[in-house]
């Protein structure tokens, strides 16, 4: 049928999974570190989602689409419902199969100093003069096997939860970019939405630093894959 459906635009998508969480129906997820929409009968198209994304990655379009269906979205709320661990994708659990490789040389650390963990790490301490920062999630150096070589390399690194730290990593940063001299700005973050909020932090530091540092930011799959 003809009807109102919502729309995302992928190449605006920053994968911070809002628009997700926004959701009531569940129509919408997280997939390859993108929002999708996941059921159009299971879209209502009230758009709940839209002002969700900070990015204005989601419209309205009017195009042939599967009816609306109610019954369907009850029973899928009624399933969800069911005690589970934990209802968040960054905590759900699962098995991982790693790729099993011969035996290699132990590589050593690239770590260039400590702390590491963002709420440690002083605002002006004498080694962020002039790096490349690396703003990467707890869970990251876990997930992807060769995340010294790769990642920590010549580079700063600060680590974070978003989920699990209270604390404002948007306020830190900020201050670390006005007060030292930083090159360059990478973040590496998971797929999970919930890690959304280490990019957004980095992303609003940048703005309010009223600086120009040259920013990337790399997602990684759960099972250590990079997606972007």
């Amino acid at each position: 049928m003809l009807r109102k459906i919502i729309h995302i635009d992928e190449s605006k998508c920053d994968g911070c999974g809002l628009c997700a969480q926004a959701c009531h129906e569940g129509a919408i997820g997280m997939v390859n570190g993108k929002a999708k929409l996941l059921r159009e009968d299971y879209c209502d198209g009230l758009g709940d989602c839209l002002p969700a994304c900070p990015q204005g990655a989601i419209t309205f379009v009017e195009r042939e689409a599967a009816a609306y269906d109610e019954a369907a979205v009850r029973a899928a709320k009624a399933q969800a419902a069911v005690p589970q661990p934990c209802g968040c994708p960054g905590s759900r659990a699962r098995a991982l199969r790693p790729v099993q490789t011969a035996p290699a040389t132990v590589m050593p650390s690239q770590l260039r100093q400590w702390p590491v963990q963002l709420q440690l790490v002083p605002v002006q301490a004498a080694y962020l003069q002039g790096a490349d920062l690396l703003v990467a999630a707890d869970c990251a150096a876990y997930a992807h096997g060769n995340f010294h070589q790769e990642f920590i390399r010549g580079r700063v690194t600060l680590i974070g939860c978003p989920k699990l730290d209270e604390a404002d990593y948007a306020a830190k940063l900020t201050e670390i970019l006005r007060r030292n001299d930083i090159r360059s700005l990478t973040v590496v973050r998971m797929e999970v939405p919930c890690c959304g909020g280490i990019q957004r932090a980095a992303a609003t530091a940048l703005e309010q630093s009223g600086k120009d540092i040259p920013f990337q930011v790399i997602t990684l799959s759960t099972d250590g894959q990079v997606l972007a």
